[in-house]
């Protein structure tokens, strides 16, 4: 059973992970295996637990004990749980808790690059995908849409920064995902020695439509994603085997990078595969 714990003293050190740290000193980088994340609401906590993540403890209104976190108490056992009125939540975290319930959970350990490609049919790859919004949105169409891996590069952000556990409804909990080293050089031989075929997303006069058939036939594919406002390095266009555009109309040039992704997923997905 839980142990339920009344709030009385801000200044608590068990309290740090939820209004003191930094996401920078959440990651840990300098004792990965001490790292934590913030998980957020109900399903987002639960999708968490069942991928294997660890919680550390919970924060609530009391009111929610009872209610909307009563099934996620019960799955952690013997996890302090904290709690006080919606006032004081708000005073501790400087927010309100809309969604009534957050969780202090441990990172898993990262797999090899090798490890989630194995079986894979597609992949996606970021490169240098920066904002945490638009790094959710990318994993929830790739659970959607038919991914089975997502690959990023050293420059992104960190799928499990707050808002992106939370913008991707806890979806970076299901679709496996891993950091790819000395991208691309690197990066690109491992996708290669694996049997995969790469597509660069970007606006060339030599690309390929999306909807190209050879494309769209290829058995194992990596569709390559770019930064917000640059896109993709010219030295990854270069390696990259296909180089795939999107066909705009009314004189727009270009997607956000979280809807280009929905749109290449939807249509590159593998056919015949886990469609329901």
């Amino acid at each position: 059973m839980s142990d339920i714990i009344e709030i009385t003293d801000f200044s608590a050190p068990e309290l740090d992970v939820y209004a003191r740290l930094t996401e920078a000193q959440l990651m840990n980088r300098f004792e990965p295996a001490k790292g934590m994340f913030i998980a957020e609401s109900p399903k987002v906590i639960h999708r968490a637990l069942d991928g294997g993540c660890r919680p550390v403890s919970l924060l609530m209104e009391r009111k929610d004990i009872t209610g909307a976190a009563r099934e996620i108490i019960a799955r952690c056992p013997g996890v302090p749980v904290y709690t006080a009125d919606e006032e004081l939540l708000c005073a501790l975290t400087g927010y309100h808790l809309t969604r009534g319930v957050l969780c202090a959970m441990r990172r898993p350990k990262l797999p090899a690059v090798e490890e989630i490609c194995a079986g894979a049919s597609r992949v996606t790859v970021l490169e240098n995908v920066m904002n945490p919004t638009n790094v959710g949105a990318i994993f929830r169409s790739a659970a959607a849409l038919g991914m089975d891996a997502v690959l990023l590069t050293p420059g992104c952000s960190d799928p499990l920064y707050r808002r992106s556990v939370r913008v991707s409804m806890g979806t970076v909990f299901q679709i496996p995902w891993t950091f790819t080293d000395r991208w691309p050089e690197k990066g690109m031989a491992q996708l290669r020695s694996l049997g995969f075929r790469t597509a660069a997303m970007a606006l060339s006069e030599s690309a390929v439509s999306i909807d190209d058939r050879h494309l769209m036939s290829e058995e194992k594919l990596a569709i390559v994603l770019g930064s917000e406002g640059d896109g993709l390095t010219n030295a990854t266009i270069a390696i990259c085997d296909y180089t795939v555009k999107i066909p705009m109309y009314h004189g727009v040039d270009s997607l956000n990078v979280a809807a280009a992704s929905a749109v290449a997923f939807w249509q590159l997905r593998k056919l015949g595969g886990n469609e329901q």
